[in-house]
Parts: structure tokens; sequence; C-alpha cells
């Protein structure tokens, strides 16, 4: 479905949610200006959904009385689980898909009994989601066409923008995708470096699918690989900690995989990571609960005490 005609089913579906909405609200819930809610609203009324309107600098919109679509029908637990869903996509940086979620909202909250609206806006209050604000809000216009070509194992045609700005087209076999440390990523088999590779949506500039088809290797883990690929990634500083009184299972419980390698170094748990950011990776190293020591480089321990003082100092 083309993305207006999703937004103009989506003004809809929230206009037989509400009694009323200015077309501010509108064009907020939507994802566009208020120049094209008005827009929509002369597209709906082609179609012949009877719409009631006010004039004013913003306007006002309503359904006729007594039009109704009929509701698709859910269980309470059906719901209570689809909001939730619902609350975890809208965090989670695809803007593409803010009329959709939009729209999935209107039609639970118009199939919804007042006490099951309750419970949900009791959940929502009490409920806290440690989701990492979205890098990026671009890419997510590749998000179905990539995950089709991941579900159907077809090779896809990404056209993808590095870091340092230059393009290149290259053939992808997509595992799957995955958000990690407030990006979306696709991973799977790149045929021209002949080898895994993850790509970062917000960088895809287009994507096409291909005839061909692939098997993904057996047993493999995305999200680990996606860890520690990211984590390997070459960046201005490399770092070398050293944990001096701590198992390994004590450290990875500590250390996120994404940060950089564990490794045994001599009855010692070794740490070799990247960072263009001493600075974060000294609070990162400030939170640990276990004995460290830094080998390198010597301007993370200088970050690390300017850090710790700054802490002390508001204490006092």
């Amino acid at each position: 479905m083309e993305k207006p005609l999703q937004r103009v089913l989506a003004a809809l579906e929230l206009l037989q949610s509400h009694a009323s909405l200015s077309g501010a609200q509108l064009a907020e819930l939507v994802g566009v200006d208020r120049r094209t809610v008005r827009r929509y609203i002369v597209e709906l009324e082609n179609f012949g959904v009877p719409i009631r309107s006010t004039r004013g600098r913003d306007g006002h919109y309503a359904l006729m009385p007594g039009y109704k679509l009929p509701p698709m029908m859910f269980s309470n637990d059906e719901t209570l689980a689809l909001s939730v869903g619902l609350r975890v996509a809208r965090d989670l940086g695809l803007s593409d898909m803010t009329p959709a979620v939009a729209s999935a909202q209107a039609k639970l909250d118009r199939v919804m009994p007042k006490t099951l609206k309750r419970k949900i806006g009791d959940l929502n209050a009490v409920v806290a989601l440690d989701l990492l604000p979205p890098q990026a809000q671009s890419g997510s216009e590749f998000f179905a066409r990539i995950t089709q070509c991941a579900s159907a194992a077809q090779t896809m045609l990404l056209t993808y923008s590095a870091l340092d700005g230059r393009v290149s087209e290259r053939e992808v076999d997509p595992y799957g995708v995955g958000y990690l440390n407030g990006a979306w990523y696709v991973v799977g088999y790149c045929h021209l470096r002949r080898d895994l590779r993850s790509f970062r949506l917000d960088r895809v500039r287009a994507v096409s699918a291909c005839p061909k088809s692939f098997c993904m290797p057996p047993g493999f883990k995305m999200l680990e690989y996606l860890r520690e690929s990211i984590a390997a990634v070459q960046r201005t500083h490399a770092i070398v900690v050293r944990f001096t009184d701590a198992d390994m299972a004590t450290v990875r419980r500590a250390i996120p995989s994404s940060i950089g390698k564990l490794a045994q170094e001599r009855g010692r748990i070794r740490l070799d990571a990247q960072a263009d950011d001493l600075n974060w990776f000294a609070r990162e190293l400030a939170r640990l609960n276990v004995d460290f020591e830094i080998v390198k480089p010597k301007a993370l321990k200088a970050v690390l005490f300017s850090h710790l003082e700054k802490l002390l100092a508001r204490q006092n």
C-alpha cells in the first residue's frame, strides 16, 4: 500500500475513534502538515465518507453521526498485547510507520470497552521501557522491503552510503534486521565483500529484490554477530582494560558485548574496545562494580579521573 493512502486511512481511523479532532492534532498523529490534512479530508469526502468540518485558523473535523466502519474484534488479552507492541514500535525510530501505529491504536481504542481502556491507561502510566533513543529517523521506508526479502530468503540489491559518504551498490543476502544502541541494522552476507556485514538502515539509499535465493547458515545468531561486529569497528581510540579480580561470567554481566571483546589473559580478563568518545567510555567504566585497570590509552585515565572528580564535587 502506498504511503499517501496509508496516511489517508490512518486519518479515517483517527476520526472514527475521536468525537472531533483539530487539524493540528490530526497532522501530528498522522505525521504530515496541516495543509496535507486538509487534502486528506477532501480525498475522504471524495470516497463518500461524510465529514463535518468547522471553519477557523486550524479547523476541526468529525465524522457525521452514525457513520462507522465494521470494527475488528479482539479479546482483552489480545488488545492489551497489541497496545504494548504498538507503544514499543512508536519508540523505535521507524518514522514511516507513524501513521500505521496511530491508525492501529485508533482501531483498538474504537473497539475497547471502557474498563479495558482504563486498564491500558494504567499500564502506560506504570510501565517504563529502557530503549535507547533512535540515532536517526530515516531509512525506515525500506524496513518492509528488507524484511520481506529476509523472510523469503531472497537476495537484494542494496545501495548504501558509508560513514565517509562513499556510495556503493552491492548484492546482499539479508539474514535479518536488528535494533541495537539506538539504530536499526540489516545483517547478511555481502557478495561484494564476500563476508558477513551489517548495514545501518538510515544509510540505505535504495533496495530492490533480486531473482536469487539463499540459505542462512544454521544456528546463526544475528544479534550476537551484530553486537560483536559493532564492537570491532575501527574508531579513534583503541582501548585495553584489564579486570583484576573478577571471573568471566561476572565481567560479561557487567560489559555489553557491543562495547568490546573479552578474553582470558594470564588469569585476568582483558577487554579490547574501540571508541570515538573517551568521555562516554569513562562513564561506562565508572558505573562498573568490578575492579579494573586501564592499560591504554593514557588519555582515558585522565578523562576517568576528571569524571570522578566531577561526581565527587556534586556530592559536596
